[in-house]
């Protein structure tokens, strides 16, 4: 009984590392093959309706290499079968040790990495956050003629945040002007980033004093200078807001 539940386990395992590696790997096959892809089509196409494919051949492919590789049989020759060359000698299977501890390594893996991501993720606290970033220039600088001459990224970590600038990203604090910017955060981590690039200028960035899960502010922060200690004297401030 306990043979047979451990190889229903193990085999279930092996199946799914297979449907995992299959249902990813067809997914970056044809993204890789398709090659640049910039509004995310061929992507969502490759992993939504071309990987569920590779999961179903990689989850056969799992089960088969397990009842292939993962339970060997030998012999269980008894002292009586040894006296008599005649009689068949009697066979048992196990499971191969090396191929189940791989199993349970691999297994033991990818359930920490996700464990990790999930923790990280928005959905266990405030939900998705709204970052407001206000960039005020120096006194007599003027503002860009078009919002595609404002570059503004914000990293989370090693990913980037989606930033948006609205139709009103033109604004002045008093007689000077300023950029409105927001961006949705979506990752728990302590490395958050704000690059500001405009043209005839060095990049600035700053480098925000968060914690892993902040709580929505309900004022802007105090204005700063940039971190890069860029000559150009741009101040940000910033404020964030939570879905829930």
């Amino acid at each position: 009984m306990k043979f047979t539940l451990m190889r229903i386990i193990l085999g279930l395992l092996s199946g799914l590392i297979g449907m995992l590696a299959g249902w990813f790997g067809l997914a970056f096959l044809v993204i890789t093959l398709a090659g640049p892809d910039r509004d995310g089509g061929v992507a969502m196409g490759a992993f939504f309706n071309i990987g569920p494919i590779g999961a179903l051949i990689g989850f056969i492919t799992g089960a088969w290499l397990f009842s292939r590789k993962g339970v060997v049989t030998q012999s269980a020759t008894s002292p009586d079968a040894r006296r008599s060359s005649a009689a068949a000698a009697p066979t048992q299977t196990r499971i191969s040790r090396p191929f189940a501890v791989s199993v349970l390594v691999v297994a033991g893996g990818l359930a920490f990495w996700g464990w990790y991501e999930l923790i990280r993720s928005p959905y266990l606290t405030h939900g998705f956050m709204t970052l407001e970033l206000q960039f005020r220039l120096p006194a007599g600088m003027g503002l860009p003629q078009e919002a595609t001459d404002v570059h503004v990224a914000v990293e989370e970590g090693r990913q980037h945040a989606g930033v948006m600038l609205g139709q009103g990203w033109r604004a002045h604090d008093g007689d000077r002007k300023a950029i409105l910017a927001t961006a949705t955060l979506s990752l728990k981590t302590r490395q958050r980033v704000v690059r500001l690039e405009l043209p005839g200028l060095p990049e600035q960035i700053w480098r925000l004093s968060l914690s892993s899960d902040p709580d929505p502010t309900p004022d802007y922060s105090p204005w700063r200078l940039p971190d890069n200690a860029s000559p150009s004297k741009i101040e940000m401030s910033f404020r964030l807001s939570a879905d829930r």
